[in-house]
């Protein structure tokens, strides 16, 4: 009898070199059969996937048209060594940002060419926006942080707002530049413990990206989705689809909405499941940890096989 868990796939920022080979996915990754997926993917980018991975230049792996379709495709890798290696049966699923491409994959809603290209044309975009940053603010209440950002933001060109809502002592703030650092002053004054201006040059889930998103509908409506035959938890909804039709414009609101990860993590500590992030890093066990959840696991740790096999 195979096992039921909460899968959740890992966003922008877990990428890091040779992820393939410290993921322990080279294998699979170097096997005929995802051999269509590789080529897909450094066609995509003008890059071999395999050398650009594992050799780098980490710069070119951290720009955003890049890191985009490189993550998908490694957190895809992870989940079909996964479900080849143990009788698992996910139950739900969620992606944080990014990762809810990959959890369509894995749920049979895309195929993962299409994912492929939807996420290069979205990072392209994205990087076509304009230009704002990102800061992390620990230990102040998210509702105050939205206080301040509404003083901070001075009209449109001025606008700051709260990106990832990850956990009760950390969320992301984005918008314009001057906005940003002035709500990071704000916050401190108001008791945050740190601000964290993050290394972006993107105000991913903000204003910024109305435009953006708006472009990416034409690609999205080239896209046929099929139903998930598993349940997954969207960003901007906190809830699954009853209809597959309704997928795009959840994808279209997430790039400029915020990233419900409070909520969603409030709604898998109900379930009582073991919970497995499904890709590269350990960035989503780490909120998991703050947001007081227990049993889960990463794919990407040296032991995971042999802990989950110990599991229960």
């Amino acid at each position: 009898m195979s096992s039921s868990a909460f899968l959740a796939f890992p966003g922008q920022g877990s990428q890091h070199l040779s992820m393939l080979s410290k993921g322990g996915i080279l294998d699979i990754a170097l096997s005929s059969k995802y051999s269509q997926a590789l080529e897909c993917c450094s066609e995509l980018i003008s890059h071999d996937v395999l050398k650009l991975i594992e050799e780098g230049p980490e710069d070119l792996i951290n720009k955003t048209s890049i890191t985009q379709p490189l993550l998908v495709l490694c957190s895809y890798l992870h989940y079909n060594k996964l479900v080849n290696s143990i009788d698992i049966s996910p139950t739900y699923m969620a992606g944080h940002s990014l990762g809810e491409y990959s959890a369509l994959v894995a749920a049979n809603s895309i195929s993962i060419t299409e994912a492929l290209q939807l996420v290069r044309k979205r990072g392209e975009l994205m990087e076509l926006a304009p230009s704002g940053s990102m800061s992390a603010i620990m230990g102040l209440e998210q509702a105050i942080i939205s206080e301040i950002c509404l003083i901070a933001s001075h009209g449109n060109n001025s606008h700051v707002q709260c990106a990832n809502l990850n956990s009760p002592n950390q969320t992301v703030i984005s918008g314009h530049d001057d906005a940003v650092e002035r709500a990071q002053d704000l916050c401190i004054s108001e008791g945050a413990k740190r601000s964290i201006k993050l290394k972006v040059s993107i105000a991913s889930h903000s204003k910024l990206m109305v435009e953006a998103a708006d472009e990416f509908k034409n690609t999205l409506n080239t896209v046929e989705f099929n139903m998930p035959d598993t349940k997954i938890i969207h960003n901007v909804s906190v809830d699954s689809v009853s209809l597959p039709e309704d997928i795009p414009s959840l994808l279209i609101s997430q790039l400029h909405s915020p990233v419900r990860w409070v909520e969603t993590c409030h709604f898998i500590s109900t379930l009582n499941l073991p919970i497995i992030e499904c890709g590269p890093g350990k960035v989503l066990s780490g909120l998991f940890k703050a947001n007081k959840l227990e049993n889960y696991f990463s794919s990407s740790d040296e032991d995971f096989y042999e802990k989950i096999n110990n599991y229960g």
